[in-house]
């Protein structure tokens, strides 16, 4: 059987840092003897998604521009963790901010690895069921996010579309379906 291992960092140059995205280059050493010296790394805060369900039923969802593939996308109330903030107190300040949703029953649902080959970091994806709409958004100047509610169906077929692009926020909610279509065949 063939040996994977880690790799051995012979040595790092950070190329850009900013407090979003730091970019360097490594030279590396495989477990075989094979040596790159261009392994390109991105390293990102944690991330952190918000599967936010309210009394009804209706999932919050937001809609903004997203400017790297250029389009207007429905997505997961997400953001980024603070520099010592917790995944859990990162994600029910995002809702808050970007929603004006607060409050109800959370729990982890998703731990995620956006690209496990050039990014450092995780996406926690957090479901929070029973929120409700406590304040007005407080959103960051680069944001401009409309709030909005979809029954189930709605989302679902969404996803069937391909309409929800981000991989890090399709993946927990077709999760998320997939163990309520369990639940509900395993019912008596």
């Amino acid at each position: 059987m063939k040996k994977i291992g880690k790799w051995k960092i012979l040595g790092s140059e950070y190329l850009y840092r900013r407090p979003w995205l730091t970019a360097r280059r490594d030279s590396v050493e495989l477990p075989d003897g094979r040596v790159f010296d261009e392994f390109y790394i991105l390293e990102y805060p944690t991330w952190v998604n918000v599967i936010a369900i309210t009394d009804e039923g209706k999932y919050v969802m937001v809609r903004q521009y997203r400017h790297g593939i250029g389009e207007v996308l429905t997505e997961l109330c997400a953001g980024c963790a603070e520099p010592g903030e917790n995944p859990m107190e990162a994600a029910r300040r995002e809702l808050l901010e970007e929603t004006g949703y607060a409050g109800g029953s959370w729990r982890a649902f998703d731990v995620l690895a956006p690209n496990a080959s050039a990014n450092t970091n995780l996406s926690h994806t957090f479901i929070a069921e029973g929120v409700t709409p406590v304040a007005e958004q407080r959103l960051d100047p680069s944001e401009d996010i409309a709030v909005e509610l979809y029954t189930a169906d709605e989302l679902l077929a969404l996803l069937h579309s391909g309409a929800i692009k981000q991989t890090t926020m399709a993946a927990p909610l077709w999760h998320h379906f997939y163990n309520l279509k369990t639940a509900k065949e395993e019912r008596p």
